[in-house]
């Protein structure tokens, strides 16, 4: 240890080509840049973070830069229904952006806290989101949209309270590290994680029983509805089966967990976006005034003006 030492120095010391104060600024913006890169990718690596980062901005940069347009449709149409769930979309797309460009925080000394917070909030809007979109469609008369909307929103924020509160306890009050992905072998966060998805899995496979059952009258005849809750239902039994594996130890476990994540947080909110709002916003207004010139064409409201 003292031969490595006293090399160490003579090699230091004999650089011709290092001078004394400029060395020392250099050295300590490289060691900086060089703490600073690996931090950022300590916790899963470039990729992941890539992964996680890449299509929430550029779902962040296509809803900016189609926000003008669509909030004058919005206020030129009134449609409170659009306006709540929009309002709600961006909402959690901006907590999922900083949840993605944050992940360096689980793996940082004394940050476990606010990303615990941070992944808790950003968790419980997108759910607000699953829950509230399906529970409106669900209803069999929505023809007074606001009541039945804001009946949902209360209902929706029940569930996701209770939710967010139980996970709160578990965190905060048992220490289960359910969003600290080091943590990979507690089996109480695995047993959490089994029962979330086990409600969720539930609910959408009872949805695509009843589709496929006698009474499927009594849900919505709108074939966009049924496809996301098909996907919904894969991702979700998907990600059961993912926690149920890395419970046991198992690597292909923890591995698929960890895809089904990055897909759930890149992908979800572009997948409600182009299903439930898209075309809502492609629409122009000529050509609903030409849609509704038609059904009153055909109703006779223009008969009298031949005559």
């Amino acid at each position: 240890m003292t031969n490595f030492s006293g090399a160490f120095s003579i090699t230091e010391a004999s650089s011709p080509t290092e001078a004394g104060p400029a060395r020392t600024g250099t050295a300590g913006r490289d060691d900086f840049i060089f703490r600073l890169s690996i931090s950022a990718t300590a916790c899963h690596g470039f990729w992941h973070d890539a992964a996680l980062v890449l299509p929430s901005v550029l779902f962040v940069l296509y809803l900016g830069f189609h926000a003008r347009s669509n909030i004058k449709k919005l206020s030129h149409r009134r449609s409170f229904v659009m306006i709540g769930y929009y309002g709600l979309l961006w909402f959690a797309v901006l907590l999922n952006l900083g949840w993605c460009f944050l992940q360096v925080w689980q793996c940082t000394p004394g940050k476990q806290v606010a990303w615990n917070l941070l992944s808790l909030f950003a968790t419980s809007a997108m759910l607000f989101l699953e829950i509230s979109i399906v529970a409106f469609l669900l209803k069999e008369n929505y023809a007074s949209c606001l009541e039945t909307l804001a009946r949902t929103f209360m209902i929706s924020g029940l569930f996701v309270g209770v939710d967010l509160l139980l996970k709160a306890i578990f965190i905060f009050g048992f220490g289960v590290p359910l969003f600290l992905d080091m943590e990979i072998a507690d089996r109480g966060k695995w047993g959490v994680w089994c029962t979330n998805k086990l409600f969720l899995t539930a609910a959408y496979g009872y949805i695509l029983f009843v589709h496929f059952s006698k009474w499927r009258d009594k849900l919505p005849p709108r074939p966009a509805f049924y496809n996301y809750v098909i996907v919904m239902f894969v991702t979700t039994a998907v990600m059961l089966f993912a926690c149920g594996l890395a419970g046991i130890r198992g690597g292909f476990g923890l591995w698929l967990y960890n895809l089904t994540v990055v897909c759930y947080h890149s992908l979800y909110l572009p997948f409600l976006y182009v299903t439930f709002l898209a075309d809502f916003f492609k629409e122009e207004d000529w050509l609903l005034d030409s849609a509704y010139y038609s059904e009153m064409k055909d109703a006779g409201f223009f008969d009298a003006d031949w005559e």
